[in-house]
């Protein structure tokens, strides 16, 4: 290659002297570098001059201080005569690879073939090239869970330690296998273990941290056998005022996501089960806007203002009233005025002395006594409190064996207004042989017997509402749990889902049933 500052053509007469001067004479084209026997090779005859030059002699052109490698000249980057002297180094000036031409040397990117003392064999590079990552690779990784586990081999003594921990379940997965193994090969530890099993299930049995829902109760009647009230509550607000408090204790510790957790009210109308959608929140609105019919009755506010206007008289209407008049969706807000008006309800009727029992509250299509209808309110209450738990995952247990006899019981005494109005509207079918009677008079009679607590055994009339339930006219036997029929009542089970033991007139008990849907209402 040639060019200003390379190493000249190597023509046979020029040599090296555009890089390196005089110093390297050309090699004639008769002579051959024979060999070191000083006749043709590097020795001192003259194809180099012995002024400069790769010689052997130290002193004359070898590689010596003179001019070669040693301080004063040598492979430098400078065009003239440069070197591997002091002066220019392989270091931080230039370095050998900043060179315009190699010559035969070869260039940066070819292997170097030979140094002038050696053979042609290429030299691998001396620093090796990075290793691929394998992230970098695009292969997927490997998966710890596809590695088989390691088992823990445990020395004696340590196994025997693990005993107690692996008895209460407190080792790892490892080490519960590792003491597994070896109980089945130690006989002494395995009869440890079953020891030490044994106590464990002597232990204290863990206990739920939720309280026993008939605490309060249980605490106020120790209370009140010790100092009874001085102004008790009558005996049909006490179901009332026992459910008002438990729901609000299960929503006491409710917060933002609970109060807006979907709930789905549910109620059975005409031969079919209807629903209506709303919050956690919602349900606790419209337990405060029909608890205002029995408010207004008993002459306190009613949380909807001026229900007049709002032509709300139904429980189901003063529900959508209330909901349309908030400006937005119930939150927890609405738990306050809910439970004051509890609190004031029980008051006032405890102030009357239980005399306003029988005071009438309009409930839009019927009307119900007032002592009826807190307990009305209480029903509600306990049905709608295990909506609300159902829609947040809690467990909640039936009102207490005397607070649910009594609701029964006003179920069963409503039965025979509603069944009479399904036949008026065509949705139960009066029979052949069905007998009409005067009021007061016995008629064909339905025996209704719950079971569990809170259970008994009920007549119902079939014929008219003011027939008289009478044994000796009894053609149907039904049989249903308490709480199935509480169930039964609030429009949660369907006629046809009941678990109902069943004996008689077929056509009698399916009308009961469908009336005992009939009961509920949104």
């Amino acid at each position: 290659m040639s060019g200003p500052g390379g190493f000249e053509a190597y023509d046979g007469h020029a040599g090296f002297e555009g890089r390196y001067g005089s110093g390297f004479e050309g090699r004639k084209e008769t002579d051959e570098f024979d060999g070191p026997d000083g006749t043709g090779g590097f020795g001192d005859s003259g194809e180099f001059d012995d002024s400069e030059g790769f010689g052997n002699s130290g002193d004359s052109g070898g590689f010596g201080d003179s001019d070669g490698f040693g301080d004063s000249e040598g492979f430098g980057n400078s065009r003239d005569s440069g070197g591997h002297g002091d002066s220019d180094q392989f270091g931080d000036s230039d370095d050998f690879g900043d060179s315009e031409d190699f010559g035969d040397f070869g260039g940066p990117d070819e292997p170097v073939a030979g140094n002038g003392r050696g053979g042609d064999r290429e030299r691998p590079p001396r620093i090796p090239m990075p290793r691929a990552s394998v992230e970098d690779s695009g292969l997927p990784l490997p998966r710890l869970d596809d590695l088989p586990p390691v088992p823990l081999v445990l020395p004696h003594d340590v196994l025997k330690s693990l005993l107690g921990a692996w008895a209460l379940a407190a080792c790892s997965a490892a080490e519960t296998a590792a003491v597994e193994e070896h109980l089945g090969t130690c006989g002494a530890c395995a009869e440890e273990a079953l020891r030490l099993r044994g106590a464990v299930g002597l232990l204290h049995q863990p206990e739920s941290l939720d309280l026993d829902p008939t605490l309060r109760t249980r605490v106020l009647d120790g209370c009140l056998d010790r100092r009874p009230p001085r102004i008790p509550v009558p005996g049909w607000a006490a179901p009332y005022d026992a459910e008002s408090a438990r729901l609000d204790a299960l929503l006491q510790d409710f917060g933002d996501a609970e109060w807006h957790a979907p709930v789905r009210l549910r109620w059975f109308e005409g031969n079919g089960t209807m629903s209506r959608r709303t919050t956690v929140a919602g349900v606790i609105a419209h337990l405060l806007s029909v608890d205002g019919l029995v408010a207004v009755a008993l002459g306190l506010e009613d949380p909807l203002g001026d229900p007049e206007a709002e032509g709300a008289r139904g429980s189901a209407a003063r529900t959508e009233a209330f909901w349309r008049a908030s400006r937005f969706p119930p939150t927890r807000s609405v738990r306050v005025p809910w439970r004051e008006q509890s609190h004031h309800l029980v008051r006032t009727v405890s102030f009357t002395g239980g005399s306003t029992g029988a005071l009438a509250v309009p409930y839009g299509d019927f009307t119900l006594p007032l002592h009826d209808a807190m307990l009305d309110r209480a029903f509600e209450c306990w049905v709608h409190a295990e909506d609300i738990a159902e829609a947040v995952d809690y467990p909640y247990e039936p009102p207490a064996p005397r607070h649910l006899n009594r609701m029964i019981d006003l179920a069963a005494r409503m039965l025979p207004a509603v069944l009479a109005a399904r036949r008026r509207e065509g949705l139960a079918a009066p029979g052949a042989a069905r007998h009409l009677v005067p009021a007061g008079t016995p008629g064909r009679t339905l025996r209704l017997e719950i079971e569990g607590s809170g259970g008994g055994e009920w007549l119902i009339p079939l014929d008219s509402p003011g027939a008289a339930g009478s044994a000796d006219h009894e053609v149907a036997h039904v049989a249903l749990d308490g709480v199935e029929f509480c169930r039964l009542a609030a429009g949660h089970v369907s006629p046809q889902e009941a678990a109902a033991g069943q004996g008689g007139d077929r056509e009698a008990i399916r009308d009961v049933l469908f009336a005992a849907a009939s009961l509920s209402r949104m």
